[in-house]
């Protein structure tokens, strides 16, 4: 199984943005759209900002792989569910990274619905 390295972890992680795309039944990707990313342990997470039906994530979901693009970094990846409880943990990600955005935007990623739309990036191939 394939796995980030410190400096994905960190460089993809600490991205004030991520530019996510997702791959279309004949292998092409579809066009980037631009969204938050947070990390916990040795995982690299994103969420919906607008709910499970937001085009990008039912796309996402659909496919089951893609590409991202954040901190000079750009790596093919499969969207995964979490495995276990981590919610809790990304909520606090969430709000220490972006805060300062405002309570309004931040809500959107954060809290039960919110976490119903949590994706693992996992890095595919090498």
């Amino acid at each position: 199984m394939t796995t980030w390295t410190s400096e994905e972890l960190t460089r993809i992680g600490n991205a004030e943005e991520l530019r996510v795309s997702s791959l279309r039944a004949d292998g092409t990707l579809r066009p980037y759209v631009t969204i938050w990313v947070v990390g916990s342990g040795q995982d690299l997470y994103i969420r919906s900002a607008y709910g499970p039906d937001n085009p990008w994530f039912r796309r996402a979901r659909a496919s089951g792989a893609g590409r991202v693009r954040a901190g000079g970094l750009e790596r093919d990846v499969t969207f995964e569910r979490p495995d276990g409880d981590v919610n809790a943990a990304l909520d606090a990600a969430y709000h220490a990274k972006y805060d300062r955005d405002g309570p309004a935007i931040v809500g959107t990623v954060v809290g039960t619905e919110a976490a119903a739309t949590t994706l693992r990036l996992m890095p595919r191939g090498t």
